[in-house]
């Protein structure tokens, strides 16, 4: 595995303090949880504690309160203990779901802002794994992370603060170090152990499910190719990889945990001790020291909940790198507004030159044109930089030197709503959603009436094969499109194109999942619309070209024109 997938971008306190940030305006009901729940574990703290106070006033200290009014309070408490409980959970879990809410949108808001370039680099199995697992493990942080580390400082500066006038500040003392060792110091060391193996669960886990769905997605493929067995042993073995980094976490977890409650009892226990050393050399009266010392038992709580906190916090800071590592990504391009807007009439490629990481040349000093009632072919290998150069032309990346030039302006001056109601590309693989035929089709076109929709299918030679579907139009694509071949899919997204009416159709390997008569009623529809507009077709097939007005060969990323 890669070791940068093990290490974090940032530093735990950053990925904290950036989460932090997104509270926003809902800052206040993240204090309103903080003052709730210090009250509430004061309440409950108070059960015990009037309890010692009825215990002190036996064995004679001076405590101005009758023994009906110390019960009435411990009871009190209590009852009160469990509103303020209700109000700290409620407060932080509604912030903890708001802020899901609004964690998601910004998700699918860097998506849309990545996409279509960044994200063909990006495993749509781990895009899931964010939007889902990902968003619900910060839950954990804005619920139960936040709210119990501002408690437990609120909580043991109070009980700091009444051991110390109350009973003697060497009891206290005692106290503050335990809060020290169990809320600073174990998680501190803790967290560093668990760091690694959080960042590689979760590493692990987006891995898996990545690798599950292509699995799922490719089915079909799978079995045609007699390769499900192969694939099963990977799916095992990758699963058994997940489960034992699982494992390891579990176990620096346990030791973490079992290091607190050991932790916790020798404070307790040192407390005791010089509680009883300060009684036997006369500096604290009986009474006050059983005050101080129940004080002192029942204060660890919300440290204990702190120490509990780097098993869950190395997933969050794991789950919260990942999360802003999206947000914070910039796009291949930023879309121009207010630019320049066109009616395609001709397009112009001069000393065109693109590289994907600023070193390797993809395309080098690509000149050709186009205009309007023009049938331009390209032709070359695979991997010769076509699909690449027709993605240019739509400024899905940035390109590296020379110019695009719509009607004469430059397409990084166009405005990018106007460019996209212009120029429509009808890629290699047609993505389908698990609807009906109909809306599938009605994406390029939402208001487009029955008629247009009906000749958009004709133009694409699939008219006749909906036609003679039992449900027509209605018929359902099934999810990913599998109720429907590569060739059939392949001249729906043919037919959103003209159905979409732009004047400018870039088509990437048209006529590549059909047989050659389809490929000809294809093309014959194709040269039918030269008059109207203006087409640009990607190929490797010699077969293609042939109603091409002129040809451009690539060959290593340099393209020029066929004579």
């Amino acid at each position: 595995m890669n070791k940068s997938k093990n290490r974090l971008r940032r530093s735990g306190i950053k990925i904290m303090a950036s989460l932090v940030v997104l509270l926003g305006s809902l800052s206040y009901i993240m204090v309103l949880a903080v003052i709730n729940g210090s009250l509430g574990f004061l309440c409950a703290m108070g059960v015990t504690l009037f309890g010692a106070v009825g215990v002190a006033k036996a064995l004679g200290e001076a405590v101005n309160m009758s023994y009906g009014f110390i019960a009435a309070m411990a009871v009190g408490c209590g009852v009160l203990r469990g509103g303020l409980r209700y109000i700290e959970q409620y407060s932080n879990h509604y912030i903890a779901f708001r802020l899901l809410a609004v964690l998601r949108d910004k998700i699918f808001g860097a998506l849309r802002r990545l996409c279509p370039a960044k994200l063909e680099s990006k495993q749509k199995g781990s895009i899931i794994a964010m939007i889902t697992s990902d968003i619900e493990t910060l839950e954990v942080f804005y619920a139960h992370t936040i709210s119990p580390i501002c408690i437990a400082t609120v909580v043991s500066l109070c009980v700091f603060l009444f051991v110390g006038f109350v009973s003697d500040f060497m009891l206290a003392l005692v106290a503050l170090m335990g809060y020290i060792t169990v809320g600073i110091v174990i998680p501190l060391i803790s967290s560093h152990a668990l760091k690694t193996s959080g960042v590689r669960y979760r590493s692990e886990f987006s891995s898996f499910n990545a690798y599950f769905l292509d699995s799922i997605k490719g089915i079909k493929d799978i079995v045609l190719n007699n390769a499900g067995k192969e694939r099963e042993a990977e799916v095992n073995r990758r699963s058994d990889k997940l489960l034992d980094e699982t494992k390891k976490m579990k176990r620096d977890t346990a030791k973490a945990s079992a290091a607190t409650e050991l932790a916790v009892s020798l404070f307790i226990f040192a407390a005791l001790a010089v509680g009883t050393v300060l009684v036997i050399n006369g500096a604290l009266s009986p009474g006050r020291m059983i005050i101080g010392v129940v004080a002192v038992f029942g204060s660890f709580g919300p440290v204990i909940a702190i120490s509990a906190l780097p098993g869950n916090l190395t997933q969050t800071f794991a789950s919260g790198d990942r999360v802003l590592n999206l947000l914070q990504e910039e796009p291949a391009v930023t879309p121009v507004k207010n630019g320049v807007r066109f009616e395609y009439d001709n397009l112009k490629v001069t000393d065109l030159s693109f590289s994907y990481d600023g070193e390797a040349k993809i395309l080098s000093d690509i000149c050709m044109y186009a205009k309007k009632g023009e049938i331009i072919g390209i032709i070359g290998e695979s991997g010769c930089g076509k699909s690449t150069f027709l993605k240019l032309l739509l400024r899905f990346w940035q390109k590296s030197g020379g110019n695009i030039e719509y009607n004469g302006t430059d397409i990084d001056r166009v405005d990018s709503d106007s460019l996209l109601a212009n120029v429509t590309m009808v890629s290699q693989t047609t993505y389908l959603f698990d609807d009906t035929i109909e809306q599938n089709l009605r994406i390029a076109n939402p208001n487009a009436t029955r008629q247009q929709l009906e000749e958009a299918c004709r133009l694409a030679s699939i008219y006749d094969f909906i036609a003679a579907l039992p449900d027509g139009f209605q018929t359902g694509a099934g999810t990913l499109g599998d109720n429907l071949s590569a060739g059939e899919k392949q001249r729906i997204g043919l037919a959103r194109a003209f159905l979409r009416g732009s004047e400018l159709i870039l088509l990437d390997e048209p006529t590549s999942n059909v047989d050659s008569i389809n490929e000809g009623i294809i093309l014959k529809s194709l040269k039918a619309q030269k008059n109207k507009k203006s087409i640009i077709i990607v190929s490797h097939r010699e077969s293609t070209m042939s109603i091409a007005d002129r040809i451009y060969r690539v060959r290593e990323g340099i393209m020029y024109e066929q004579k």
